[in-house]
């Protein structure tokens, strides 16, 4: 097992949560890295999450899908390390400009696994969890808020309504609606891909009067027409936030800008047009990443490639040997990257590479 560094070397910021999400911001879901024996690769790891800050997002997910869950494996013993050299580096990162930055640590598992995750976050400097339901299977929605609300006494938490297709399950505006009064909430990330869904989400969300509470899109298939539209419900009016996103685990200096830009538009009277090519273009990349074309088997394998192919990790490995590119799927890669070139941030990471895997 790697031994997980000191997670005191760079004490946390101080850090207005709610504003700070509230205010929208571009956090990447981190990839874990591995090299060609499928070994965690601390150096590209490092250089990774120094890509996050210097891009310019406002945070970090770490953790989560795009982490791998069996890093919790005991025999793979990766998640503390994993968890504190995130924290650690990001920290030392931001120590010589000084600036708002989110740490969220992805919470798996019934009532015990997933506090004893929150504790851990919590010692580490997280300032939020992000927590997954795939554990509770068809179990009451009554269950399940009990356990979201024990472990909200632990960390602030993030909810999470994950598609059915990569192990979420349906729940209905009722949980949502109760799940919005929970004391310690401070953000949804909305992830169901699929409309009525995230409605149920944002109306529970308003209907509560929840103003405090952040909207984040996880609709990787969706993602800037989520937030360039406005909802209302019970007179309130708001915009999804931000993004907590795998897809913008790659690309990252585009994306911040691409949020900038959105803001911009929000204000305007009148929406270009132009904004639905955008969001269809965003929308066929990632279905490239994703490997929309194979029911998402090569998710995490489109993102690794992006990756490697900017010097940033050494290989596509992940933890489970089985999990590797479709047929075609770097084929797709290389096409969205030649027909989108504004999304693309090669000659960014080219021109930064080398100082982040010093």
């Amino acid at each position: 097992m790697k031994s997980a560094p000191s997670p005191g070397a760079h004490p946390p910021l101080p850090l207005d949560l709610r504003r700070h999400l509230r205010a929208g911001q571009v956090i990447p879901a981190l990839p874990l890295a591995l090299d060609r024996r499928r070994r965690w690769d601390e150096r590209s790891q490092a250089a990774l999450i120094r890509y996050y800050v210097a891009a310019g997002s406002g945070g970090l997910a770490v953790g989560v899908h795009s982490t791998q869950f069996a890093i919790r494996d005991p025999k793979i013993g990766l998640h503390g390390p994993v968890l504190a050299l995130a924290a650690q580096v990001a920290r030392a990162s931001l120590a010589s400009n000084p600036r708002d930055f989110v740490l969220i640590a992805g919470l798996c598992g019934r009532t015990r696994q997933a506090r004893a995750e929150a504790q851990l976050a919590a010692s580490l400097g997280y300032h939020a969890g992000l927590l997954s339901l795939g554990a509770w299977g068809d179990e009451p929605e009554s269950k399940i808020l009990a356990h979201c609300r024990a472990i909200a006494r632990e960390i602030p938490l993030v909810g999470f309504y994950l598609q059915p297709a990569v192990g979420g399950r349906v729940l209905s505006y009722r949980f949502w609606r109760q799940f919005a009064a929970i004391p310690g909430l401070v953000a949804v990330k909305i992830a169901p891909f699929n409309r009525y869904r995230t409605l149920d989400v944002v109306r529970a969300v308003l209907e509560a009067g929840r103003d405090d509470v952040a909207l984040y899109t996880g609709n990787d298939d969706n993602i800037i027409a989520d937030l360039l539209t406005p909802f209302t419900f019970a007179g309130r009016t708001r915009h999804i936030d931000g993004g907590l996103l795998g897809q913008w685990g790659v690309w990252t200096e585009r994306a911040v800008a691409l949020l900038d830009d959105i803001k911009r538009a929000r204000k305007k009277p009148r929406l270009d047009l132009a904004w639905l090519d955008r969001n269809a273009a965003l929308t066929d990349a990632n279905a490239a990443i994703f490997d929309a074309a194979h029911d998402f088997a090569g998710c995490l394998p489109g993102i690794h490639e992006v990756l490697r192919r900017q010097g940033l990790l050494q290989t596509t490995a992940c933890l489970d040997p089985q999990e590797k590119l479709s047929p075609g799927q770097a084929a797709a890669l290389t096409r969205v990257s030649r027909a989108y070139p504004w999304l693309v941030d090669d000659d960014f990471v080219a021109q930064h590479r080398d100082t982040w895997r010093r």
